[in-house]
């Protein structure tokens, strides 16, 4: 694994090999940066990273300038390690929590420019994901909720669904808060 852009581009990672994850791949990551580059600024943003693992991503949107990265994995050793590698090069912008995803979902209150979840690919509750964060009203006007899942799953009859890229086994789908929907998630 290694940072693939921003300030820290060419950072190899290595977490602890017994840490229960399956990371992005960095082909998979490349692709979905690569997106991302083009349609939404990342300076500046504010993104909640489910089910973070070592944290691959919430190290990436931090090197690429994002003002606020918050991390939720439910792994103390996986926090642990994000937290130690956020420290060891300058990322105070990345604020970790040993959680239950959906416990934190259920007491979330903040808003977000961008979600991340990338949930173990057997979790059963991947399709709640974006119900949860759309009827709690986590993203910020034009905010993106990206889900990482099995490129056998389809997520796409969620009204807020917009694509879904597939990279070999894995898949991710995308969802918009809609410009102009307001702070209820009800059109205007």
């Amino acid at each position: 694994m290694r940072i693939i852009g921003g300030r820290l581009k060419g950072l190899r990672l290595n977490p602890p090999k017994n840490l229960p994850v399956r990371p992005t791949t960095d082909l998979a990551k490349e692709a979905l940066f690569n997106i991302l580059q083009n349609q939404i600024e990342l300076e500046g943003i504010k993104v909640l990273d489910l089910f973070s693992g070592t944290g691959n991503l919430a190290l990436e949107f931090a090197s690429r300038y994002a003002q606020n990265v918050v991390a939720v994995d439910r792994s103390i050793h996986c926090v642990n390690y994000l937290k130690e590698a956020a420290r060891q090069h300058g990322l105070d912008q990345i604020k970790t929590f040993k959680a239950d995803v959906f416990k934190y979902l259920d007491i979330e209150t903040e808003g977000y420019n961008l979600i991340f979840a990338d949930p173990p690919y057997d979790l059963s509750r991947i399709p709640e994901i974006p119900k949860i964060v759309f009827d709690r009203n986590l993203l910020l006007p034009g905010g993106l909720l990206i889900v990482e899942h099995q490129s056998m799953q389809n997520l796409s009859n969620h009204s807020n669904f917009a694509e879904q890229r597939r990279y070999g086994h894995s898949s991710f789908s995308f969802f918009w808060m809609k410009e102009h929907e307001e702070a209820t998630g009800e059109e205007q």
